[in-house]
């Protein structure tokens, strides 16, 4: 990667920041998040905050992180507590990040007017936008500032400009809510929700690096990094009674590994297209 380069889109990214006042940055503690959290911090002092809404979709493991990269980043942080979830969301159309978004853009407003904060900021890059996704369909609705878009950077340097920054999470895996985890079309519940969660949390308390639990049902498809799938081998003498016990009456592995966006793959044509790289 081009250091002089990655230092341009850097100070861009500065400068784009700077001409706001003050600004609230929606903060999920993933690298996207955590660069414009750290810029904000170091441009805008006090004049910043990270806001991170908490939801049944959001794995306790990750408000955690959050908590963590706040406080080290050194940003003022808060959490926006959801009500209940959006039945919109709880049906589960392909469009389920849009209705998703909305909601979490009426919380952020709030937040932002009780904190007096001029604008609110997504961490979207430049290939995010080209991918034209639901949930920012919802962003491009509602005029947000997308700071990371503006400086055109884009995902894969991403994680070059995290490190850059000193930032601990730049090696991390992505991540997404566990609402994805749930196959379009079937409704999403509180239990189904709790299930995905204490499985993965098994799992990654296993040592494993990136996982997803896909909820079929009775179901469990389990999808980790391909080099990874020999250790659910090795511990499914432990792995399955756990998963049993939460429910699944059977537990698969997809060969295929951990991609983002594979439970797009079902989709037809346009919409495939449209909601890909989401989960």
């Amino acid at each position: 990667m081009n250091e002089a380069l990655l230092e341009v889109k850097i100070n861009r990214l500065r400068a784009v920041i700077a001409e706001k006042k003050s600004l609230l940055v929606a903060f999920s503690g993933g690298v996207d998040s955590s660069v414009v959290s750290k810029v904000a911090a170091e441009v805008l002092g006090g004049r910043s905050l990270a806001a991170t809404i908490d939801s049944p979709t959001l794995p306790r493991r990750e408000l955690a992180i959050a908590r963590r990269l706040a406080k080290e980043i050194g940003i003022r942080h808060c959490i926006v507590q959801a009500p209940d979830l959006d039945p919109e969301l709880l049906r589960n159309s392909c469009d389920r990040c849009y209705f998703c978004k909305q909601g979490d853009l009426a919380l952020l407003r709030k937040a932002a007017r009780q904190e007096e904060c001029e604008a609110i900021a997504f961490g979207v890059t430049a290939t995010d936008h080209q991918e034209h996704r639901p949930g920012l369909r919802a962003l491009a609705e509602a005029r947000v500032f997308l700071p990371l878009l503006q400086a055109g950077i884009s995902k894969n340097e991403m994680r070059f400009i995290a490190e850059k920054l000193a930032l601990s999470n730049h090696g991390l895996p992505s991540t997404t809510c566990l609402s994805s985890r749930i196959p379009y079309g079937q409704a999403i519940t509180l239990q189904k929700l709790a299930q995905v969660e204490a499985a993965e949390s098994f799992l990654y308390k296993e040592g494993l690096s990136q996982v997803r639990v896909r909820h079929y049902g009775n179901t469990a498809r389990i999808e980790v990094f391909p080099n990874e799938i020999g250790t659910l081998v090795f511990i499914r003498h432990k792995l399955i009674p756990r998963l049993k016990s939460l429910g699944f009456s059977y537990v698969t592995v997809d060969m295929e590994g951990y991609r983002s966006g594979s439970m797009d793959e079902a989709l037809p044509g346009k919409e495939k297209e449209g909601n890909r790289g989401r989960t």
